[in-house]
């Protein structure tokens, strides 16, 4: 089932054994199109750290009670590779992170999540991580922030569609599978759907998304007030 990702910004998170937080972000992945990192605001609890939880340890969504609980208990993420707040993420704190777990790495195999098209496999935790201090090697250039990304423009081969609103999830592999897109007035502020397939590529330094559609690509789709641009 598909879930609007503002929904869940909010939402509180249980452990197995309590409270840890609640939801401030996500981190999805520009190139296969997926969420690959939940990230926690813990308060006062580990606040000096950036917190990320993937969706191996995702639970059960319960939207009635504004709640996402976590398959790890406090301490587990207590102990885990920490990161800087102020870090953007490395290929090298992953290999730490994923190794602590005992979770399949997704960039090993073809699947979305390496082997598989959903993040499956028992986490085998403790494992003492090989810690590189600093994290050296290169930041992670694909994966970026949904509220970051939240009202970039959505710029056609004939001008600007209008702007980034929300991400549409499926809460089971967590691939994204359509962008809300809120339409400018050319189009009476209707929104669009667009699937990720009609993407060409994303620019962090124009904050635009550029897909290969026109106006009249999306004019011809449309049927009511949501306009599904490509899917």
């Amino acid at each position: 089932m598909l879930q609007n990702i503002q929904e869940l910004y909010g939402d509180s998170l249980a452990a197995t054994d309590g409270h840890i937080g609640h939801v401030n972000d996500f981190y999805f992945d520009d190139k296969t199109w997926v969420i690959r990192y939940l990230v926690a605001d813990t308060g006062t609890w580990l606040n000096e750290r950036l917190v990320l939880l993937s969706p191996h340890a995702f639970g059960h969504l319960d939207p009635d009670r504004d709640l996402v609980t976590i398959k790890l208990t406090r301490k587990q993420i207590e102990n885990s590779p920490p990161i800087d707040a102020h870090r953007t993420v490395s290929r090298q704190y992953e290999q730490d992170y994923y190794r602590y777990y005992g979770w399949p790495a997704y960039w090993d195999g073809e699947g979305m999540w390496g082997a598989a098209g959903f993040p499956v496999g028992p986490a085998e935790t403790g494992k003492k991580p090989t810690l590189h201090h600093g994290h050296n090697q290169r930041d992670d250039l694909h994966l970026r922030s949904t509220k970051e990304a939240t009202g970039y423009e959505i710029q056609a081969s004939d001008g600007t569609i209008g702007v980034v609103k929300s991400f549409m999830v499926d809460d089971k592999s967590w691939a994204i599978g359509e962008l809300v897109v809120e339409a400018g007035h050319w189009y009476s502020g209707k929104e669009v759907l667009i699937a990720p397939s009609k993407i060409e590529r994303v620019s962090y330094d124009e904050s635009k998304v550029f897909v290969n559609l026109t106006k009249s690509d999306i004019q011809r789709t449309a049927k009511d007030d949501v306009v599904k641009a490509g899917l």
